[in-house]
């Protein structure tokens, strides 16, 4: 069955409309990618500063593919170069565990989020609604 990814980004209140915006401007990028099933980007609603990155792959080999590829690559070094512009300083990047403002949270005027974790899972039951 199917794997699913979600980059956990920790947003300050005054950076989440700029990390969606961020991400609207990348939309499409992972479309393409062999294995892919899915994304979306989940807006905390109360009680927490956590935005989700949900993502879902035919397998682990279809998501570390991605993970390595150059599309992959270059859109994260698309957001240093934006990052530098704007700090003048690199962050840093990953999606293995913990980090300073990892995914797509990086742009004009830094990282939009301040800490990131990567979550795994299989899928072992799915349901879909019925066709009427």
């Amino acid at each position: 069955m199917s794997v699913v990814k979600i980059n956990v980004l920790s947003v300050g209140a005054d950076m989440g409309e700029e990390l969606e915006r961020r991400f609207a401007a990348r939309a499409g990028l992972v479309d393409s990618a062999e294995g892919f099933e899915g994304f979306e980007l989940l807006r905390p609603v109360q009680g927490t500063d956590r935005y989700l990155v949900y993502t879902r792959w035919r397998s682990e080999e279809d998501f570390q593919r991605w993970a390595q590829s150059q599309a992959f690559q270059e859109g994260h070094a698309q957001a240093a170069r934006e990052a530098n512009a704007g700090h003048g300083q690199a962050h840093g990047h990953g999606h293995g565990g913990q980090g300073h403002g990892q995914g797509h949270g990086h742009g004009h005027g830094g990282p939009a989020a301040s800490a990131a974790e990567l979550w795994s899972f299989e899928v072992v039951q799915s349901a879909q609604p019925r066709e009427s």
